[in-house]
């Protein structure tokens, strides 16, 4: 009930107005976004490198109306990785996109020239791109448009979630292909027609999707905070005979950093997915939705005088 609160309020402009203009210290928005510049990315990646994490960088924003809006965010993500390899941070830091920020929704050849532009400039500066995953609609689309940015670019990735029901099926298909894939839970209201509803389902269906990627040829990127699901993961690791160097965990930033830290300790590969921009309104509501045990930490913030 309280996640799909948190998702109705991710939709409503008065809600965002009320929250935009509350007294929320800049701390919490800190917590979990990196910034609003490019600098404030790379000083986010630098101090994250240090510590032996990997990075994914997010430039927020999405639902583009507008090609001049999709450029504008295609242009952000070329900087953004000729920022990276001027830092020489490319080998730490790869890029997160939504399609839907490249005008996906409007102009499907568009959102793909787009995506073509950034992947370029990704290799140029020797790092890849992993394609973010929307809502049930996009899907389709950003895997047809995926199945082409490989042809030139074969290290781009995906993200699946594992809530909706067909998952499991593209799974198998993109382990197959040897196609990186972020495995999340997923983040946006979905019908039960196309989503598992309950927590306990949602888990199910990630451990099934999650063997299938360990025994297929791919790259498994395993994104979840769950102790269970790390621990589980692990032992399927072990399981399919995957070294640490053939997959990797993923976790929010500002989220169980200690946790990052101690699976790095421990031998693995952790990236941290790391936003930056001044759209984290929608970003932060979905985190909120993800784990309701961030709103305790939200609330205080937000009737935080400071």
């Amino acid at each position: 009930m309280l996640r799909s609160v948190i998702l109705a309020a991710s939709r409503s402009p008065r809600i965002e107005r009320l929250v935009e203009t509350a007294p929320v210290t800049r701390e919490v928005v800190r917590r979990f976004v990196a910034g609003t510049r490019v600098e404030d990315a790379l000083r986010a990646s630098r101090e994250l490198a240090a510590q032996g994490l990997g990075v994914s960088l997010d430039y927020l924003g999405e639902d583009t109306k507008t090609a001049e809006q999709a450029a504008a965010t295609r242009d952000e993500y070329v900087g953004l990785l000729r920022a990276l390899s001027d830092a020489q941070l490319a080998s730490a830091a790869e890029v997160s996109v939504k399609l839907s920020a490249l005008g996906q929704a409007f102009d499907e050849q568009l959102a793909y020239d787009n995506a073509r532009a950034i992947c370029a400039a990704a290799a140029d500066a020797g790092t890849t791109v992993t394609l973010d995953m929307e809502d049930h609609t996009t899907t389709d689309s950003t895997l047809e448009i995926l199945g082409k940015l490989r042809k030139d670019f074969p290290a781009t990735g995906v993200a699946l979630q594992a809530y909706l029901r067909r998952t499991e099926a593209d799974c198998r298909e993109l382990g197959a292909a040897g196609v990186r894939v972020r495995l999340c839970k997923g983040a946006y209201a979905e019908p039960e027609s196309v989503a598992f509803q309950s927590a306990t389902d949602v888990d199910k269906s990630y451990v099934r999707c999650l063997n299938i990627l360990m025994s297929g040829s791919g790259y498994p990127m395993l994104a979840t905070h769950d102790p269970r699901l790390v621990a589980i993961a692990q032992d399927r690791a072990k399981w399919f005979d995957r070294t640490p160097e053939e997959f990797e965990f993923q976790m929010l930033y500002g989220i169980r950093p200690q946790e990052q830290r101690r699976l790095v300790a421990d031998g693995y590969r952790m990236r941290v997915y790391v936003p930056y921009g001044d759209q984290w309104y929608g970003y932060l509501m979905r985190r909120l939705a993800e784990r309701p045990a961030n709103v305790a930490f939200f609330l205080r913030s937000l009737r935080s005088k400071k």
